[in-house]
């Protein structure tokens, strides 16, 4: 069990995540079917592709959350330069190939004549699209919750959010190719630079700016109330989104159950296989726990907003990261359990005593 201390660490949002998903969906379904009219009007709001009342709730989510990295952190990376290397290769070569793989399986054969034939491609690419998107500031939650070493975890979070301003567009391009899916190049790069690039940017100048005026008490006085700011927006985001998608739902309403086999598989794949490679090569515990969970879990934002501007609003890949959201609490969770309980088998290993020694 995680103590009820660790799990406060969450807040009331966190920890019931999973159920304010569900409440959008009921919500957003009622609204859709009640009100075509105005969904409608939402969804023919767009320059270049990019619908503008989801950018500016995207932006709210994105960029308290980004105000949190602190890309100072990256000259600490040679420190646990083991398990930096394991989480990139899981992150970066293997979690969007697996995911690709699991959704051509199960979304693409296996549960293919239970889903709308015209959807199907669309569901593969929103799994994938998820995948090639590295999660962000949860991460620091399930570090705490598995007492993982912070410094670990922030330049991890650093590095990673480095290379996805330069390796998502491509990886999503190249994956969303073989699967046979027209990848429209402008719009993927547009998205990069509107979701990450820029907000990026604009996140460590106001991070620089609240450090250099207040200190660290004025940054958490500022994140504490963009908080729900941030959270009000993903709800309201994810209202729209199900608004758009009640159709789907209420027709086919297994949708969401299918879609959630190849993401819960490829989070306990890749978790445990982060896990085991950092045992491997002699990494201590409190870098493999984090790393194991950064290399399981979604920057589910990004993901939204690049399916949502890539394939549209009522579109299957949106569809598709929204379930995500839906299962990122209780799996992560349960994965922090996990490398709780085993904290006694890790630490037996050989060379995990070789390294502890040194």
């Amino acid at each position: 069990m995680i103590p009820e201390k660790k799990t406060a660490a969450l807040g009331v949002f966190g920890r019931y995540l999973t159920l304010w998903v569900a409440l959008c969906i009921v919500v957003g379904i009622g609204l859709g079917y009640l009100f075509p009219t105005p969904f409608q009007a939402i969804g023919a709001m767009e320059v270049a592709k990019v619908n503008l009342p989801v950018a500016a709730l995207i932006w709210l989510m994105i960029v308290p959350m980004l105000l949190k990295i602190d890309f100072g952190a990256l000259s600490r990376v040679r420190e646990h330069w083991r398990g930096i290397g394991v989480t990139l290769f899981v992150n970066w070569a293997v979690k969007p190939f697996s995911m690709a793989a699991l959704g051509w399986l199960f979304i693409g054969y296996l549960f293919a004549p239970y889903l709308p034939a015209g959807q199907i491609d669309s569901y593969i690419a929103g799994l994938i699209i998820l995948a090639a998107a590295p999660c962000t500031a949860m991460v620091f939650v399930w570090s705490n919750l598995c007492d993982g070493e912070p410094h670990f975890t922030l330049s991890q979070v650093a590095l990673n959010d480095v290379i996805m301003v330069f390796a998502f567009a491509p990886i999503v391009g190249l994956l969303l190719g073989l699967s046979a899916i027209t990848v429209p190049w402008d719009t993927l790069f547009l998205s990069v630079a509107l979701y990450i690039a820029v907000p990026v940017g604009i996140a460590q100048v106001i991070r620089r700016v609240l450090l250099s005026s207040g200190g660290v008490v004025r940054l958490q006085s500022v994140l504490k109330t963009l908080d729900p700011i941030s959270i009000s927006a993903l709800l309201l985001t994810l209202v729209l989104l199900f608004g758009f998608q009640g159709g789907q739902i209420l027709d086919q309403p297994m949708i969401i159950a299918f879609l959630a086999v190849p993401i819960l598989i490829q989070v306990y794949f890749n978790s445990g296989l982060a896990y085991l490679l950092n045992r491997w090569v002699g990494e201590s515990h409190n870098v493999a726990a984090p790393s194991a969970l950064i290399g399981a879990s979604n920057f589910f934002e990004l993901a939204v907003a690049a399916a949502i501007s890539l394939f549209g609003f009522d579109s299957g890949a949106a569809l598709a990261t929204v379930v995500g959201v839906l299962v990122e609490v209780p799996v992560m969770l349960s994965v922090v359990m996990i490398v709780n309980r085993t904290r006694a088998w890790y630490q037996a290993a050989p060379s995990q005593a070789r390294h502890n020694n040194k």
